[in-house]
């Protein structure tokens, strides 16, 4: 519930000098410091220029459009019909951390999400392996996307001009080709957006989620018409692990919400607007994504999903008959996930941010450009890691990858509301978890539940993913951390 006309955060406070190797690993930074520090950056300051209605905006262009345009080719084999339900299973997994989020963001609305919660709840170890599973959520989720955006581009062009790009320059190796351009391009269409400002890029998302939303409601309504409802007559042909797994790969689906948390420095009214931006655009995607995936199976026999990333393009036209109504569709897509690129790409640079700014991470991360109030540099560094990234690998690898880093990040979430709580029970809170910790806890067991579901290839990746990070704390931040210095 939301708690009106809470106090002000007391002045900033100084972390205890911590003695030994195991205190050092758990060194928390109160809290008062991460709001004090909020919007500062090396050579200058964030300008906060964000209300309710942008970061709402900013949650669902994150979100809205991933698992439908994209992914939705690919958890329907895994799934058929019940791919519904597998996006219940993965909205109600959300809807759990979504709570402690809401909580964590209005209490501390700083950049950092949930690797700034895990700093002041469970010390900077687990914050840097937090932190570390964001760079893996959103960093490769910008590229995931960016691979799906190429199919849909390529769509509108045959269906305006009848050519489309080669598939040596349209897909990444393994996919029958060499090097993914369209990917590239799209991510540095969003760099150039984000070294514009916060708030031209917030203008120029809010364009693209309002064209997504209708291009969504469009496919509604003319592929109804092709509703047979003999295509969900074995409704879970794979069994409940089946359903299981589609959910732990459509969980890529709703890492969206918390790109709002990530704003946290930019917004005009932070401890209020956060958590209603970030409960609101959950519920709109919900609903959108169950309705759309309902309208696309029973259209579409499960079985003919071929993991394609432009599956609704595609039902259009089968539906009508006509290359018209699955183009324009196409060309709603190429702008509606141009969007997701452009707020994940900018919840990945204000994490980077906020890590660097606690000395985790290069300075260079946290620079401000003095004419546009953004960390410029941070933000072609990453938009070019991103960018290269999409056009070598595979989207389905990146999805799998993507969902085991968020559900990681999200169960610590769930475990920082239940810290915090006990440890700082005083503190204001414009936002409560209901039944706390019951719900904190349901959030963290469905999160664990999700990434058991995953392949032990993506297992894998995510172990050797650790290791690096690990290798990196120790080697640069654990030394140069800024909490490091009160223990000399």
């Amino acid at each position: 519930m939301l708690d009106q006309g809470a106090p002000p955060h007391s002045s900033s406070q100084t972390a205890p000098p911590a003695r030994g190797v195991g205190a050092r690993l758990m060194r928390r930074k109160p809290v008062e410091s991460l709001v004090a520090e909020g919007g500062q950056g090396e050579g200058g300051s964030l300008r906060r220029s964000l209300g309710l209605w942008q970061l709402t905006m900013i949650s669902i262009g994150a979100t809205l459009g991933t698992g439908i345009f994209v992914v939705l080719g690919e958890a329907v084999p895994k799934a058929g019909p019940a791919v519904t339900l597998s996006f219940v299973i993965a909205g109600l997994t959300a809807l759990f951390s979504a709570l402690s989020y809401a909580e964590l963001a209005g209490t501390i609305p700083v950049a950092g999400s949930s690797y700034s919660y895990a700093y002041a709840t469970m010390g900077e170890l687990i914050a840097w392996v937090c932190g570390w599973c964001l760079v893996l959520e959103y960093g490769v989720s910008v590229a995931a996307v960016a691979v799906g955006w190429g199919e849909y581009l390529n769509e509108l062009l045959d269906g305006t001009i009848g050519v489309t790009i080669p598939a040596a320059l349209s897909a990444p190796p393994g996919d029958g080709g060499v090097f993914n351009l369209p990917a590239l391009i799209v991510v540095l269409l969003a760099m150039a957006f984000l070294l514009g400002g916060a708030k031209e890029s917030a203008r120029a998302n809010t364009v693209m989620v309002i064209v997504k939303i209708a291009a969504l409601v469009m496919f509604c309504a003319i592929g109804v018409q092709g509703f047979r409802s003999g295509n969900y007559e074995n409704f879970m042909p794979l069994g409940m692990a089946g359903v299981s797994a589609a959910g732990a790969t459509l969980f890529f689906s709703y890492i969206g919400f918390d790109a709002a948390s990530t704003a946290g420095e930019e917004a005009k009214n932070a401890q209020r607007d956060l958590p209603r931006a970030i409960m609101l655009s959950l519920v709109i995607v919900t609903a959108l994504y169950v309705l759309v995936a309902a309208v696309a199976v029973g259209a579409k026999p499960w079985k003919n999903f071929t993991d394609s990333e432009a599956a609704l393009a595609q039902i259009m036209r089968e539906v009508t008959g006509q290359t018209f109504w699955g183009t324009l569709l196409a060309f709603c897509a190429v702008i509606a996930i141009a969007s997701v690129v452009l707020t994940v790409l900018y919840g990945q640079t204000r994490i980077l941010f906020a890590m660097s700014r606690d000395g985790l991470v290069p300075k260079v991360f946290s620079k401000v450009h003095p004419k546009t109030k953004t960390p410029r540099a941070n933000t072609l560094i990453v938009s070019l890691f991103c960018g290269v990234l999409a056009a070598a690998i595979p989207l389905g690898q990146l999805a799998d990858a993507t969902s085991i880093g968020t559900l990681f990040a999200f169960a610590l979430v769930n475990v920082a509301v239940v810290v915090l709580r006990r440890t700082r029970p005083d503190m204001p809170r414009t936002f409560r978890v209901p039944l706390s910790p019951v719900m904190p806890a349901l959030g963290f067991g469905f999160c664990i539940w999700m990434m058991g579901s995953l392949s032990a290839v993506t297992w894998v990746v995510f172990g050797v993913w650790m290791a690096v990070g690990l290798v990196f704390y120790f080697g640069y931040g654990y030394r140069r951390s800024r909490l490091a210095p009160s223990e000399k």
